[in-house]
């Protein structure tokens, strides 16, 4: 049976350039991106006119839930099953900017923040993990041990600047926590959906600072070559998602499979 990947958060930025290069470079797969408004994206509406037999979208708001269940029961009945999840999507702050003091921390900015980073991934997790232990391992590393083979792989887009051990400048209050109890999302679904027969391998993933709508208004103060093209990213991302497996779930890796501390 063939490959079938879904990527969260698809129509544009990181997540766009997943299914780009999933659709490129993966070319037995099935490719199903997700996104809030699939009538605008029109990025993504030409590119699945180029593939419109290996690609699926589906609309999902990650913050409401009826949507995801709709979206994972979509996704049931086509398909079966789910090798791989990326969950892409993201927001800095509802303003566009972190908080730079406590002044500018808002109650609204941070549930806001905290249930499209963290949230939203989790009930993804609630509701395709149940597809994801019928995966067939087809991303990732295959253990020769059988009680270490993986069925399907959770990937969750975190950043650096939610790793607590590593934060000595403080700041973008909203940002850091939503990555912070992502990270911590992920840690739990490692341990849950690592047990039994159909193991699940979750990672968290930092992709560097990337060109998008979302690091825009800070590049300035980023040395040229420490931002990344999406396409650059996205090439050293499914280089580690290529190596994972049962032995690296629970943990987070910076792009250059560096691992980050929690």
């Amino acid at each position: 049976m063939a490959a079938v990947a879904l990527v969260q958060g698809a129509s544009r930025g990181l997540g766009f350039e997943f299914c780009r290069y999933l659709l490129l470079n993966k070319s037995s797969a099935a490719v199903i991106a997700t996104c809030r408004n699939p009538d605008a994206a029109q990025h993504l509406k030409a590119l699945r006119a180029q593939h419109a037999d290996r690609m699926t979208v589906l609309k999902l708001d990650v913050n409401r839930e009826d949507d995801i269940k709709r979206a994972a029961e979509s996704v049931k009945a086509a398909f079966g099953k789910v090798d791989l999840i990326i969950n892409s999507s993201a927001m800095l702050h509802p303003s566009g900017k972190g908080e730079t003091s406590l002044r500018d921390v808002s109650a609204q900015g941070v549930i806001s923040t905290l249930t499209t980073n963290t949230v939203g991934p989790l009930v993804m997790a609630k509701y395709f993990a149940p597809l994801l232990q019928k995966g067939t391992g087809a991303f990732g590393q295959k253990s020769t041990e059988k009680e270490k083979q993986h069925s399907g792989i959770i990937v969750n887009m975190t950043a650096r600047v939610g790793s607590i051990g590593d934060n000595d400048l403080g700041g973008w209050y909203s940002y850091r926590m939503s990555k912070a109890a992502l990270n911590m999302a992920t840690r739990n679904l490692s341990i849950e959906l690592g047990r039994g027969r159909s193991k699940i391998v979750c990672v968290s993933l930092h992709p560097g600072t990337v060109n998008t709508d979302l690091s825009r208004p800070y590049h300035r103060n980023v040395p040229k070559e420490k931002l990344f093209s999406t396409e650059y990213s996205v090439q050293y991302l499914m280089k580690i998602i290529d190596t994972l497996n049962i032995d690296k779930t629970g943990k987070a890796y910076a792009w250059d499979s560096t691992e980050i501390p929690w």
